[in-house]
């Protein structure tokens, strides 16, 4: 809506003529005019959308299921019902009851023993929380490279044009120039948005590893001050 009041507004200036063409058969002109580069890009694109919607459901049914248990482990572990807490880990499928389910399931074997197991568990689940990110941190960097690709050819082209023509004229190379400016900006448009969607998934899995690490720690000093206990 804002893009099509800015579009109305340049039209009233002195000067601005009157497109032929609407903003929606513009942009489907100018990604044809891309040439043979658009079916790259267009690649890169639909493969950040697929990897970007299907990492937000699993994250956040994987942030949801992490809040639920770490609560009701918590308060398990404040009571010191530890074979309840056990129990519960071991039933729940998320990364932090996985962790919290390999520390619990060592907890007889002291605590340096405990803390061994969380930290091998834990880059067990942040491999698998970090899956897919590589894929986006690639498109990245790929697409604003694919589109300075596209440069480099539309350039040639244009200077082919004036070689075959032995002049310069502006129609020779406008052809080759305008794929060399659509090609950078479509491999741009492309890698902005996959890169914020990367960085947003990396903020909401470093939340999430917080979150862990807090309970985990807190099941830790809990069995300590039991095995102290029992030791007293």
């Amino acid at each position: 809506m804002l893009a099509m009041r800015l579009h109305a507004l340049l039209l009233q200036i002195p000067g601005v003529d009157t497109p032929e063409l609407t903003i929606q058969e513009q942009i489907a002109k100018n990604w044809a005019d891309t040439g043979f580069m658009r079916w790259p890009l267009a690649l890169c694109l639909v493969l950040g959308v697929i990897v970007i919607i299907i990492k937000f459901v699993d994250l956040t049914a994987k942030a949801s299921r992490t809040r639920r248990i770490l609560k009701d482990v918590d308060e398990l572990l404040v009571q010191r019902r530890i074979k309840e807490a056990l129990e519960l880990t071991r039933d729940t499928n998320s990364p932090a009851a996985n962790i919290l389910y390999a520390g619990l399931e060592r907890q007889d074997e002291g605590t340096d023993r405990v803390m061994k197991a969380i930290e091998n568990q834990g880059l067990i689940e942040m491999s698998k929380l970090e899956k897919g990110l590589v894929i986006l941190a690639t498109l990245t960097n790929i697409a604003p490279l694919l589109g300075f690709l596209g440069t480099v050819i539309g350039m040639i082209i244009a200077f082919q044009s004036i070689e075959a023509a032995g002049e310069v004229e502006a129609t020779l190379v406008a052809g080759g120039i305008k794929v060399a400016l659509l090609t950078t900006a479509a491999g741009l448009m492309i890698a902005i948005p996959v890169s914020i969607g990367h960085n947003y998934f990396v903020s909401r899995i470093d939340a999430l590893v917080i979150d862990m690490e807090e309970s985990a720690q807190k099941m830790v000093d809990t069995l300590h001050a039991i095995e102290a206990g029992r030791a007293g």
